[in-house]
């Protein structure tokens, strides 16, 4: 395979695989040695794409710059617009008012007939209420997620018992009702999954768990691979 063919097979892989991907997952789908995963990130990272992650951690695309807005076709655009819309209505005021820059970022690169398939978009999302119930304000959760950092939570459980403990927050995870937080908790020592509508109050606890993130989200999900539902919530105990 030449050289060019596999960095945009390794692009695309990143792209569509769920992050984060570890470099024998990456091999197996390009059909390439890990060797050659290894070079190929490091040929890709010089060329100006953002891959965060390292070896043993996994890796995943932050910014590909391969990919300009102006390629997507009708049917890309119309489900960018019905992702946003959908977005913009789930109860989140940060990620509604990110979801509309998005959307206008994307429209200024355009070209003419795209942005109109834009602007009238087939493809519509109208909620009568949010989808999830107004709660805090999840920018401290969402940079410990983003940080690798630990954050201090006061939450209550089923029964309105109030704890506070410090968490290792992996993700926030939205649910048909309810948005959830994964975490390492310190409390329980162990992975929990914290109802976002429950936490009265967090705060960064000045504490980094860099470079762990991935490789605990990695760890929870293939604990929760073979239960059926949702992630079990924290229930006090």
């Amino acid at each position: 395979m030449a050289r060019t063919d596999r960095l945009l097979r390794l692009l695309q892989a990143m792209r569509v695989l769920p992050a984060p991907l570890t470099a024998a997952r990456l091999a197996e789908e390009t059909g390439v040695s890990l060797r050659s995963v290894y070079r190929d990130i490091d040929s890709l990272r010089a060329a100006g794409a953002r891959i965060e992650g390292e070896r043993g951690y996994g890796y995943r695309l932050i910014e590909d710059g391969a990919l300009p807005p102006q390629t997507l076709d009708r049917l890309e655009i119309e489900a960018l617009v019905l992702g946003l819309a959908e977005v913009r209505q789930m109860g989140d005021p940060a990620l509604a008012r990110a979801a509309a820059s998005a959307l206008a970022k994307v429209a200024a690169t355009l070209p003419d007939a795209g942005e109109q398939h834009l602007v009238h978009a087939v493809s519509q999302v109208h909620r009568f209420a949010a989808r999830y119930p107004a709660t805090l304000d999840l920018a401290t959760i969402r940079e410990g997620c983003w940080r690798e950092e630990a954050v201090t939570i006061r939450y209550a459980d089923a029964a309105g018992a109030v704890t506070e403990r410090t968490i290792l927050p992996l993700a926030i995870v939205y649910l048909d009702s309810a948005m959830a937080v994964l975490a390492w908790c310190g409390l329980r020592e162990a992975f929990r999954a914290f109802r976002a509508d429950r936490i009265a109050q967090a705060r960064a606890a000045g504490t980094s768990f860099r470079p762990r993130r991935a490789a605990l989200l990695r760890a929870y999900l293939a604990a929760l691979k073979g239960q059926k539902g949702p992630p079990a919530r924290e229930r006090g105990s």
